[in-house]
């Protein structure tokens, strides 16, 4: 193990180190049947989830229409009954992070618990790996999605505005889609430009926080393994020929990117100080060559790299080497 944490600390070739996590084909062991069981319970929703909010639609002709006509009693229902069945979608994905943050605490506490190592951990549980891969690649799927269409913020905005009015006027709260309550709480997700990796960095932190017993290095180690093992992954020409498809590069990727993210918000130093335990240089120059060899990546790439660059705590402290700045500023 201190041979694995001494190549990925350093920063070196670790194409030698002979791990590769299936993301693709792995069963569950009898020991990680019972958790694996209940987090899939909630994973097979993700795919039916990122295809409705990719088609996504907003009401914005009619809440347009509302606003240029506000005395049309006509055009402000029409808004609104555009408006009301969007705002119960944006409530279920909103319950549905609730249900994620728990699925992302069983699997990690799994993971974290007891004084295997972590790389020995990540390669017996190898589902469990699996189902932690598939909640940070939906979290920043979702988040992408939902920053590059802003009719989401708007339709969420309108639907406000017009129950504050309306509960000014007296009407009845009850024939609401969702409570003035409920609405503020969503607000605060919605407003994030990344609400559900938001959500699951709070988990990390409020985990970390409850779970003293575990040291904070062996959290912040299953981040920086995992980050390192998937630039690996990919970086090894044996391991990547596994990949059934062209989207098991992505993947893995957005699985690299989003550990450095919630390695970023965990760790005291971040992810891009000089002794963190990631290689963040050769992480990102791996973005930019998929970018520029794998034309079919290029979107997906571009929107990780734009996670690092603004979504990170730390990418802009004194501490962060002048070079990684560099390299994510071009």
């Amino acid at each position: 193990m201190g041979n694995l944490l001494n190549v990925l600390s350093n920063g070196s070739n670790s194409s030698d180190v002979d791990l590769f996590l299936d993301f693709e084909r792995s069963e569950p062991t009898d020991a990680e049947r019972s958790t694996y069981g209940d987090v899939q319970e909630i994973l097979k929703n993700c795919p039916t989830i990122l295809t409705e909010l990719g088609q996504y639609e907003g009401a914005g002709t009619e809440i347009r229409l509302a606003i240029s006509s506000p005395s049309s009693e006509e055009l402000q229902t029409q808004a609104w009954n555009a408006v009301c069945p969007r705002v119960a979608q944006l409530k279920q994905y909103h319950e549905f992070s609730n249900s994620l943050q728990t699925s992302f605490t069983s699997v990690i506490s799994e993971l974290l618990v007891g004084d295997t190592a972590v790389r020995e951990k990540l390669s017996a549980y190898q589902s469990l790996s699996k189902q932690l891969a598939h909640i940070l690649h939906f979290a920043l799927t979702f988040d992408d999605l939902k920053m590059t269409n802003p009719a989401i913020q708007n339709d969420f905005s309108y639907y406000r505005r017009t129950q504050n009015k309306a509960k000014m006027l007296g009407a009845d709260e009850s024939a609401s889609i969702i409570s003035a309550q409920e609405a503020n709480v969503m607000s605060l997700f919605y407003a994030n430009a990344t609400p559900m990796m938001k959500t699951i960095s709070d988990s990390m932190t409020q985990f970390v926080k409850e779970h003293s017993e575990i040291p904070l290095d062996r959290s912040t180690e299953l981040l920086s393994t995992l980050s390192n093992i998937c630039r690996i992954m990919i970086e090894n020409p044996e391991y990547r020929q596994r990949f059934t498809s062209e989207d098991g590069t992505l993947f893995c990727l957005r699985v690299m990117v989003a550990t450095m993210i919630l390695y970023d918000f965990t760790h005291p130093n971040g992810a891009f100080h000089k002794k963190s335990q990631i290689d963040v240089r050769q992480s990102v120059r791996l973005l930019k060559e998929t970018q520029t060899n794998t034309p079919s990546c290029s979107a997906g790439v571009e929107s990780l790299l734009n996670a690092l660059r603004y979504t990170t705590r730390h990418l802009n402290d004194e501490s962060t080497p002048k070079p990684t700045k560099q390299l994510l500023a071009t």
